[in-house]
């Protein structure tokens, strides 16, 4: 007889960290330069916010992932790593196998930090390089130069700890040539995970505003990732993201399958039991709020049984395990899978692999992703 062993409830949890040296000129995500008393404030909030949703819930469940993102989290000093590291120790629970990352800046990451984290349970660090070339990262507005995202990139393989690497195309000028180099260098610096993003031009921020001129077709850059990663044993599990073996992030994955998430901080996102929420993205505004007793929530939604079906598709079809069709029928219904899979017949078969269990997007596919999707919506 099988015995089926019942899984431990798990969360995920996202700590925003709302500050920045300076901001890119193409950087939508929340971010304040801190003024005196501000990171004080941030904590004190951060406290707060935890007591009221820890109470929402009837207290935490174990967290399966912790991810530390920003802003910039590594322009904190070690007095304040520490202090976060307290607040989170001392409120939630971790196992020792729970996957911790670390955003990191290589302009101001510094050797005290990583052996805080390597002391800690931190097991991943994400470096900000985005690129090699110095002429591109100042067109960016980075604080950092080639030399120090390589000697960053050392410096957590030194410590042991997991190496993701964010790289960026479609930059103002960006020759492919130049591309071609980064990626083969940034391998042959012992990268374990590498995400690379096509620059967007985002409403609110200055060159959303204001556009920069010669921006290159990002489709072959991304096509040559593909390519040139996959050869060099790295497995696209995502479709921003790459990693050898075993490496993928598991806190991205939650998000793609629509897992528990805990989102903490201005601006954070959470979703707990099929409700999604985002927080104000003020920090002012964010801890008078949690000072009157009141969650700093701008965004509240709960979709309906037709569009969680059609989101949870979307996002599994992000990924490299696709949708797992009886899965879907348990979860959704039998409708919802017969609706699902006459859109699926609609689409070109070079675009998906498809069998009587799954449907998993192919590298084609996964270039025009966004046309897929769209084909999903309710």
């Amino acid at each position: 007889m099988r015995v089926r062993i019942k899984e431990v409830p798990t969360v995920s949890l996202y700590v925003h960290f709302p500050f920045c040296e300076s901001k890119c000129p193409y950087c939508a995500f929340y971010s304040v330069r801190p003024r005196k008393g501000d990171m004080e404030e941030y904590f004190s909030s951060l406290s707060l916010e935890i007591d009221l949703i820890e109470k929402e819930m009837q207290g935490f469940p174990p967290v399966k992932t912790l991810y530390i993102g920003g802003g910039t989290p590594t322009i904190a000093s070690s007095g304040i790593w520490k202090n976060m590291v307290s607040i989170l120790e001392n409120r939630f629970r971790f196992f020792q196998e729970t996957e911790v990352t670390v955003e990191a800046n290589p302009g101001s990451m510094t050797r005290e930090q990583v052996m805080i984290w390597k002391d800690w349970r931190v097991t991943r660090v994400s470096l900000g390089v985005q690129s090699l070339e110095d002429r591109y990262l100042e067109t960016l507005g980075r604080i950092h130069d080639s030399r120090q995202a390589r000697q960053a990139m050392e410096r957590t393989n030194s410590a042991g700890l997991s190496l993701s690497v964010d790289m960026l195309f479609g930059l103002p000028d960006q020759k492919m040539e130049v591309w071609i180099r980064d990626l083969g260098e940034i391998i042959s610096l012992g990268v374990d995970h590498v995400s690379t993003y096509q620059l967007s031009l985002e409403d609110g921020t200055p060159w959303g505003d204001f556009p920069p001129t010669n921006i290159p077709d990002g489709y072959p850059f991304y096509r040559w990732a593909q390519y040139y990663l996959e050869k060099h044993g790295f497995r696209q599990y995502e479709i921003a993201s790459f990693a050898r073996p075993g490496e993928w992030c598991r806190h991205n994955v939650a998000y793609w399958f629509r897992k528990d998430v805990i989102g903490l901080g201005p601006s954070a996102w959470g979703f707990i039991k099929g409700v999604r929420t985002g927080n104000i993205r003020d920090l002012r505004k964010y801890s008078s709020m949690l000072r009157a007793g009141i969650r700093p929530v701008c965004v509240r939604e709960e979709l309906d049984p037709r569009e969680q079906a059609s989101e949870a598709a979307i996002l599994a079809l992000r990924t490299r395990w696709g949708i797992r069709f009886e899965r879907f029928r348990k979860m959704y219904g039998e409708r919802a899978l017969e609706d699902l899979l006459s859109r699926l017949d609609e689409l070109p078969s070079r675009l998906m692999r498809r069998n009587p269990w799954s449907a998993v997007l192919t590298r084609d596919g996964m270039r025009v992703g966004n046309a897929v999707w769209e084909r999903l919506l309710p």
